[in-house]
């Protein structure tokens, strides 16, 4: 776009925005607030001026490790307080922070360390098996920061040449002397885990994690009052940001170290003891944790508390179970690794509080939201052509902004992703409704076009997640040839449901919402779903494997 030079201002507009400055923040004004970590062992408590103290010994120990400006440098680790050090630390020094996401293969994984060529992997004592298969692949790896409490001689690797992180902070220099970084240089780096070609590489800048840090406060409403609780992971899309933010607005901050979806009992329990208001997760996440609270015989107060959701639509009933169960509001956004990810957030407005119906209200609790301030979005067509918001016309979404990606790092073949005035495409279909509200109805591949009709498989998976007797379930659309696709259903029963639920009884659910002619020709009851690293289903992987079976009837 054109900037237009207006008459010039008296501010100090050259102060740089600089993350390190949020953490000086914290400290200075919060020295005594709590960060937790749930260990193995136990649970670790420090505070924001002990985290700030061992931040600068990490610089310096950074420094005499040969860490120059620009330098990538990986993080292989869990959700704790080291982590949170080296999310202020390493970008602090105008090194960038690489975020390895422990869940991709060692092929994808050994690609974004070396397309970023990064320099130093710090990594934690349990993931060093993660490390050791990608080791030999790496090619720029200069040496590893082992995270542990235990002496480096008790460590057996095969890694080499390797650190102690304790034994560093120790001999470093308790003070350090910050540089005054362009606000424009990379931050940190996440690579997007897509299910077609390489990971993708997004380079966020300093000012672009202060901004966003600003709008996550305030459209999560973030204060120094709140226990925030970040279960989303901190090595995929900066843990959404929440972590900086959180510590922006002088927040407790709670965070649980390795935990599995599979045992969320410690976690619940975690977050009654230490009064969370505020958190962050996904569907994949709440689902089992309201599973765990549904047995519990005395359920948990948590009134008033906020749970920031994303990756994919929560489900009205999981939305309503929690809150009926604990008082606790699930608040839908979206987002993505290329968008820092905070795009919209989805808050009921004063006037449709009054206006709607309950059963109204929780359906639209379930649409992305309304677009946050800083931030441009609009829907368009196959031609790029600027569609109404109008609440029906379905085109992709489209968004920019000072925290979006303008482009991705070394990919030569990705313009396609921009249009010319500077928005990021997402391949996400929606609309947006007179009021604002943002609904995605399907990822602009996954919509399923029956018979020259549109199907939202996003919709029709939520509808029958509803089911009482549904744990997991997925929409597809697979060939057909009479009408091009038609949608298939995956579903995941719970335990004591299965071998007693139906296709005729899922479509039964679903006519109440759809017309008999989109009800899923074929359910398959099976026993889990394909999922991306990040918890999101994986399309790609289903429509491969169930790609005849209507071209075989």
């Amino acid at each position: 776009m054109k900037i237009v030079q207006g008459f010039p201002s008296t501010m100090q507009d050259d102060y740089q925005l600089n993350m390190i400055n949020i953490i000086k923040h914290g400290a200075r004004n919060w020295a005594k607030q709590e960060i937790v970590t749930k260990k193995p062992d136990g649970i670790f408590r420090y505070t924001y001026r002990d985290a700030y103290e061992r931040i600068k010994r990490l610089a310096g120990a950074l420094d005499g490790l040969g860490v120059e400006t620009g330098d990538r440098i990986g993080v292989l680790e869990w959700n704790t307080n080291r982590y949170y050090e080296m999310d202020f630390g390493i970008p602090g020094t105008g090194a960038v922070l690489l975020q390895m996401n422990l869940r991709l293969s060692p092929k994808d994984l050994s690609h974004v360390v070396n397309h970023s060529e990064a320099k130093l992997i710090f990594v934690d004592e349990t993931l060093i098996p993660i490390a050791e298969a990608i080791a030999p692949m790496c090619k720029t790896v200069k040496g590893y920061v082992i995270l542990t409490d235990r002496d480096l001689a008790d460590i057996k690797t095969k890694l080499s040449p390797i650190y102690s992180y304790e034994e560093l902070l120790k001999e470093a220099n308790p003070e350090y002397e910050w540089p005054n970084l362009d606000e424009k240089s990379a931050y940190a780096a996440c690579y997007t885990t897509g299910t077609t070609g390489d990971p993708k590489g997004v380079y966020y800048s300093h000012r672009d994690v202060y901004l966003h840090s600003m709008a996550i406060g305030m459209n999560v409403e973030l204060t120094y009052r709140d226990c925030f609780f970040q279960l989303v992971p901190m090595f995929h899309g900066m843990g959404w940001g929440t972590p900086q933010a959180a510590t922006m607005a002088g927040s407790k901050i709670l965070l649980p170290g390795r935990y599995a979806a599979e045992d969320l009992g410690p976690i619940v329990d975690l977050m009654v003891q230490e009064k969370v208001t505020v958190g962050d997760g996904a569907p994949a996440i709440f689902l089992p944790m309201l599973r765990y609270i549904e047995k519990m015989e005395e359920k948990p107060d948590l009134k008033g508390a906020r749970f920031l959701s994303g990756a994919t639509e929560p489900p009205v009933a999981l939305m309503k179970g929690l809150y009926d169960l604990t008082g606790a509001e699930i608040v839908h956004a979206y987002g993505a690794t290329e968008t820092s990810p905070l795009v919209t957030v989805n808050r009921l407005k004063p006037w449709l509080e009054e206006e709607l119906s309950e059963e109204e209200k929780w359906d639209l609790r379930r649409k992305q939201g309304y677009t946050v301030v800083g931030l441009d979005t609009k829907i368009v067509d196959d031609s790029g052509k600027d569609l109404p918001h109008d609440g029906k016309s379905v085109g992709e979404v489209c968004v920019r902004g000072p925290w979006i990606t303008g482009k991705y790092y070394n990919a030569p073949g990705t313009e396609s992703r921009f249009t010319k005035d500077g928005y990021w495409k997402s391949g996400d279909a929606g609309t947006i409704d007179e009021e604002g509200y943002m609904k995605i109805t399907d990822r602009i591949k996954d919509v399923i076009k029956s018979g020259g009709e549109w199907i939202s498989g996003t919709d029709m998976e939520n509808e029958i997640v509803a089911h009482p007797a549904v744990l997991e379930a997925a929409v597809i659309g697979v060939s057909h040839p009479k009408w091009e696709e038609r949608p298939l259903a995956l579903v995941v029963l719970r335990e004591e449901q299965k071998g007693k639920v139906t296709r005729e009884d899922i479509h039964e659910h679903l006519s109440e919402k759809f017309a008999k002619w989109q009800l899923p020709d074929k359910v398959l009851f099976v026993d889990e779903i394909a999922k991306t690293s990040v918890g999101k289903l994986n399309k790609k992987v289903m429509r491969e494997q169930y790609k005849d079976v209507y071209m075989e009837e």
